[in-house]
């Protein structure tokens, strides 16, 4: 049966908050856009935008050292957005492809340091998905370390747990670490793009997840066939 705590159920009630606030602040981004303001009162809704993707990150980072196992399983998420998961949210390399057609024409300076930017995200994801897997790893070498004959050997049973409990610990620290990398990359698109570009980011961005969720809910709604 699986278990679904109460600081589970409160995140999901937050963060269903979070995105209807997002949607709303999209649609005023998007109508500033489409009017032609000034930059400088653009830079205003970009801004709004930027600082509601920080709570959310505010908003995981609590929820992960309550029930780090709700984010990382996705189940916050809807069906086809979770296709996409990487340590408890979205792969913020794979977010730099989908709006790259999004904000041409680009100097050669931001294409240059949007490169680096793509290159230096792909290590760190590189990196940490190494160390989530070396985890996996030593967690099943944990658990099997002991015969799997039941009823196990208590003593040695409740010794393995100890040391598989310290560290499924460090999983809070990989979702941190992930969450740290996809705000640095947003933020760091912020400075290498113009506020328009970054409006036009910000909007490709929101519209990318906006059809995940789309096709999930279509996904469900789909007819099923009779067996």
């Amino acid at each position: 049966m699986f278990y679904y705590g109460a600081e589970a159920a409160v995140f999901d009630m937050e963060y269903g908050r979070w995105v209807e606030e997002h949607h709303r602040l999209m649609c005023e981004l998007r109508a500033a856009v489409q009017e032609h303001l000034p930059e400088n009162e653009l830079r205003m809704y970009v801004d709004n935008c930027l600082a509601h993707f920080d709570e959310v990150m505010n908003l995981k980072g609590m929820a992960a050292k309550t029930d780090v196992f709700h984010l990382v399983s996705g189940m916050w998420k809807t069906p086809a957005e979770r296709c996409f998961m990487w340590i408890a949210g979205f792969r913020p390399s794979h977010l730099i492809k989908v709006i790259l057609n999004q904000i041409e024409p680009l100097t050669e300076q931001q294409i240059m340091g949007i490169c680096a930017l793509q290159q230096s995200t792909q290590e760190a994801e590189e990196a940490l998905s190494q160390g989530l897997e070396a985890l996996n790893q030593s967690l099943s070498d944990i658990i099997i370390s002991d015969s799997l004959s039941c009823p196990p050997n208590m003593s040695n049973y409740m010794g393995q747990m100890a040391i598989a409990i310290n560290k499924l610990s460090t999983l809070e620290g990989f979702v941190r670490q992930a969450d740290n990398l996809r705000h640095q990359t947003i933020h760091r698109l912020h400075q290498i793009l113009t506020i328009r570009q970054a409006a036009r980011c910000l909007l490709a961005i929101a519209e990318y997840f906006h059809r995940l969720r789309a096709l999930s809910s279509l996904w469900l709604a789909r007819p099923r066939q009779e067996q």
